[in-house]
């Protein structure tokens, strides 16, 4: 489809929409590395003068739906966390966790590219935008934590997050971002416990970092 421009708000919203889902398949097909933003215009039916009435990079792009995505699945987890007791079980509550990533998987597949996009050509007026809307975010979230368990308190939230993110992001891309010599190896007996499970480990490594921090 060839767009033509846009004159009301609704048909920049449709015009976006269309943009984030051709972005969302190239990356998933090709990787984000090897996805241009001339390739996006093509995919989504832009000419480059187009796209750049929204966007002005690929980086832009991948913030803007990472954004998007990050905030839907803090509402699932915020209203989790709302409704979860003070000092529930560490492990009841890192199944919780995990189960929300795993209910929200377009947010799971671009979390381990996030720091690289944040570390190429991102403008510094997109990066401020999006960490403003990141620390609210976590912010409440730090709160929520600190609620439930309340020998977490000042950075410890943080440190919760910050941890938690990082394994999120290596167990999910251990058991996507396979290629097929290693999908061949994990088939084989003896390497079956060495195969990633994501919700498994990430909601072990929960349970290990909320003990952990508990304790210190």
């Amino acid at each position: 489809m060839n767009w033509q421009r846009a004159t009301t708000d609704e048909k920049k919203s449709e015009r976006k929409i269309a943009i984030y889902e051709a972005t969302l398949t190239l990356f998933k097909q090709k990787g984000y590395d090897k996805v241009s933003f001339n390739g996006i215009a093509s995919q989504a039916g832009f000419t480059k003068s187009n796209m750049y009435r929204y966007f002005s990079s690929k980086e832009e792009i991948f913030l803007s739906i990472f954004a998007d995505l990050f905030q839907s699945w803090f509402e699932d987890i915020f209203a989790t966390l709302k409704s979860q007791p003070q000092n529930i079980e560490a492990a009841d509550f890192a199944k919780q966790w995990t189960k929300s990533y795993a209910a929200h998987q377009q947010f799971l597949d671009l979390t381990p590219i996030l720091f690289t996009s944040l570390e190429s050509n991102s403008a510094y007026e997109q990066l401020l935008d999006f960490k403003t809307l990141s620390l609210d975010l976590l912010y409440q979230l730090a709160v929520e934590i600190s609620r439930i368990y309340p020998a977490l308190q000042g950075e410890k939230p943080f440190q919760f997050l910050t941890l938690s993110f990082a394994a999120t992001a290596n167990y999910w891309a251990a058991q996507t971002q396979q290629n097929e010599a290693l999908e061949k190896i994990y088939q084989l007996d003896q390497f079956q416990a060495l195969k990633p499970n994501f919700e498994k480990s990430l909601s072990d490594s929960i349970t290990i970092i909320i003990k952990g921090l508990k304790a210190d």
